[in-house]
């Protein structure tokens, strides 16, 4: 069970109702771990919910979860407020789940693209198919790919992050960001294809 790590938070609904900016900024200047808490307590249901389909283990997760907003509340003053903060939480929580499969010994695709070619890509192929896929049968397709390719289509379709969020996430460039998702929609489809036959038009 993931438990807050610090204490409960106050209920009251102006409070709760308050942006993550405005939380973070008076964490830093108060140090009320209410504000983080506040943070805590709107964003660890999502990034268990990550945890638990990157790393396909419901322990790990939780132990996940806990590591990686300690990692944030020893990381706040660095937060510079050049992306959301919930796009600064996922990159965090991808990186670390990264990380962990990579210590397990786990293979991760990580292509290197000829970013000079990739301009032209268009991030919208395809996505009318992924779109129409059914919730049983995309639950399905995703346990069977990578965790790379599985993170950055829940970052395009389940966080609905733009293709610069991404870019601030992964850090990587514009065009390297477009050619991974052509990718991993590709082997969407293409596993799609040989489970189910021929998507619908």
């Amino acid at each position: 069970m993931i438990v807050n790590l610090l204490n409960p938070i106050i209920t009251h609904a102006s409070f709760k109702s308050i942006s993550d900016e405005e939380a973070l900024k008076q964490y830093l200047n108060t140090q009320n771990v209410n504000f983080f808490n506040l943070l805590y307590d709107r964003y660890t249901d999502k990034v268990f919910a990550k945890c638990i389909l990157m790393l396909r283990d419901h322990e790990l997760a939780e132990d996940a979860t806990q590591e990686i907003f300690v990692k944030i509340l020893l990381s706040l003053s660095k937060f510079g407020g050049k992306a959301r903060f919930s796009t600064w939480l996922y990159s965090i929580t991808y990186n670390y789940c990264i990380d962990q499969i990579r210590k397990a010994k786990k293979e991760i695709t990580l292509p290197i693209y000829d970013n000079s070619k990739t301009d032209h890509i268009d991030d919208g192929m395809y996505d009318s198919e992924i779109k129409e896929t059914n919730v049983f049968r995309l639950k399905e397709i995703m346990e069977k790919l990578n965790a790379d390719d599985k993170s950055i289509l829940m970052m395009k379709y389940q966080d609905d992050f733009s293709i610069k969020e991404i870019c601030v996430i992964l850090d990587k460039t514009e065009s390297a960001v477009k050619m991974k998702i052509l990718r991993a929609k590709e082997k969407f489809l293409r596993i799609y294809s040989e489970q189910y036959g021929e998507l619908a038009s």
